[in-house]
């Protein structure tokens, strides 16, 4: 599928839950959010009806995210089950890794090619403060269990904040060239206006929109074309197809800001 500026769209990303065990500074407000019953989300039934859909249209990349997904009970199942889709040629997850270590294994034995680990610093104070409460130690028991269950090409997703952690990007570096991991930067971003973005640093994230070949599924059933903005549309059940080539054909040709949503509902 190609969207209006010729774009191949090949890869669907696809919360499943705006809920999440941690309370990243720069991703949920102080107040806290509003906890959705589980009805509001997607079931996994739904989920796979519109992935075998997309597939067949050419999505060929398919990304868990939340919140964090390894909340969701039974991830593994639904992993599994979107690996068994004609079309989907590999499958991913983005987690914040605290629940990694009760459930690597399980995770690889579902199918899943890749993980992704969120780590912003290597400091247990810093990243306590940064979390809201996090502890560091359990991510890196979650990494080693990971390389334990088999899994490779894992991922490191740092943010990268000027004035907290930006010194120790090198470090970080170190850390995965040492446990053989592959470390990609992301500059700290604004959903509510794309231009205080900048790229301050030399970073693989956000992706440039000329390049995005991405759509978004959100945990409560509505399909984003673009990160950076508030143009969503509802999964019509009815005739999934349609909503897929409508939300591609709505894709902007750059984003500027998403007002709708936050972070934590998103996946990024």
């Amino acid at each position: 599928m190609f969207d209006g500026y010729n774009r191949l769209i090949t890869y669907l990303r696809i919360s499943v839950t705006d809920r999440c065990n941690l309370r990243c500074i720069y991703c949920m407000p102080p107040q806290g959010v509003l906890l959705r019953e589980k009805t509001h989300f997607l079931s996994y039934e739904d989920i796979i009806k519109i992935v075998r859909v997309a597939a067949g249209l050419g999505i060929s990349k398919v990304r868990i995210t939340g919140g964090e997904p390894l909340v969701r009970k039974d991830i593994g199942q639904l992993i599994q089950r979107i690996k068994a889709v004609q079309g989907v040629r590999e499958v991913a997850i983005t987690t914040n890794g605290v629940l990694l270590v009760s459930q690597a294994f399980e995770l690889k034995r579902s199918g899943l090619d890749r993980i992704n680990v969120s780590l912003d610093t290597l400091d247990p104070h810093k990243y306590r403060f940064l979390t809201r409460g996090g502890d560091l130690n359990r991510v890196l028991k979650g990494i080693q269990a990971i390389q334990n269950a088999g899994f490779e090409n894992t991922k490191i997703n740092m943010v990268v904040i000027p004035g907290f952690n930006d010194n120790e990007m090198n470090v970080i570096a170190q850390f995965c060239r040492s446990q053989g991991l592959q470390l990609q930067r992301i500059n700290h971003y604004s959903l509510y206006e794309l231009s205080e973005t900048g790229q301050r640093y030399e970073a693989e994230r956000p992706l440039s929109c000329e390049k995005c070949n991405r759509i978004r599924l959100t945990a409560d059933g509505k399909l984003k074309p673009c990160l950076f903005s508030d143009i969503e549309f509802p999964v019509d059940f009815n005739d999934i197809a349609a909503s897929l080539h409508k939300a591609i054909n709505h894709k902007p040709e750059k984003g500027l800001e998403c007002t709708v949503r936050g972070n934590w509902e998103i996946g990024g």
